[in-house]
């Protein structure tokens, strides 16, 4: 593929639902040119409860499917698969892949006061501890406060984000973080983005909330542009969106947080990949 070629070739997303969504959405915004191919893994989600070994497998498909399309970078809006698979995939690739979490990290350590940093995750992320891990390699003396909320991703997929049960799940799984002297959160896990501004007046404001979607898009754009392979065409960006089961239902959850109407979703049977 020739560097013309490459530039407007698309970037790849995916991740184990719609919550890589809020990902997509940052990259929409942060790099307007850039077209996407989208994958949630309707099917098996939530990833939060499986093992490395599944995230792994699965991941390699969705990887496999994506360079079906002939995408130039792939972003692991997941931060199970971030966690858990990103570097054995990027062992077995020959173009940029990154996760949420490096930057999500990063932002939290550069953003904290204290060195006292929350973490709020799925139940395999927040065990495999891949946030403390990558936090004190950039600052050794942070001290990092682990949550897993597992029934955060499934009131955002039901669309309960704003119910008032949803206030009563933060206050169930959080109520332990707001009670130490942390004063930045990262938000874990790329559904809980569209819980933030409970979480935000949940902590109040002696607490930075960490939202790693905005990081990842502001990193994909600097390994673009290292790569010289930034789409400038100028054209208007295309966006295909792709899941293993329920895309009705998929359609319906991105138009209600996207910045651009979503047509059709097409299912595909990842299980072939």
């Amino acid at each position: 593929m020739d560097i013309k070629s490459r530039k407007t070739a698309p970037v790849g997303v995916f991740d184990s639902g719609v919550g890589g969504l809020t990902v997509a959405r940052e990259i929409m915004r942060q790099l307007p040119n850039e077209n996407i191919v989208y994958f949630g893994d309707t099917a098996r989600v939530p990833y939060g409860s499986k093992s490395r070994n599944n995230i792994i497998r699965f991941s390699r498909q969705i990887v496999h499917f994506l360079q079906t399309k002939d995408v130039k970078a792939i972003v692991i809006a997941c931060n199970t698969a971030s966690a858990l698979a990103l570097d054995t995939i990027q062992e077995e690739i020959d173009i940029p892949i990154m996760g949420v979490i490096v930057p999500g990290a990063r932002a939290a350590v550069r953003e904290t006061r204290n060195g006292i940093i929350g973490v709020a995750g799925t139940e395999a992320t927040i065990r495999s501890e891949t946030y403390t891990k990558v936090i004190r390699s950039l600052r050794p003396d942070a001290k990092v406060i682990g949550q897993p909320c597992p029934l955060f991703v499934p009131l955002v997929e039901e669309g309960f984000a704003k119910h008032p049960i949803t206030e009563e799940v933060i206050d169930i799984y959080l109520s332990s973080m707001k009670a130490t002297d942390i004063d930045t959160m990262i938000l874990g896990c790329t559904h809980y983005p569209l819980l933030r501004s409970r979480i935000i007046a949940y902590f109040g404001e002696k607490v930075h909330i960490v939202n790693p979607a905005y990081e990842t898009a502001m990193d994909l754009k600097k390994v673009l542009e290292e790569q010289g392979i930034l789409n400038d065409a100028g054209q208007p960006a295309r966006y295909d969106f792709y899941v293993s089961d329920t895309a009705e239902k998929f359609t319906e959850f991105a138009n209600s947080i996207l910045p651009y109407d979503v047509a059709a979703t097409r299912q595909i049977n990842i299980e072939e990949y």
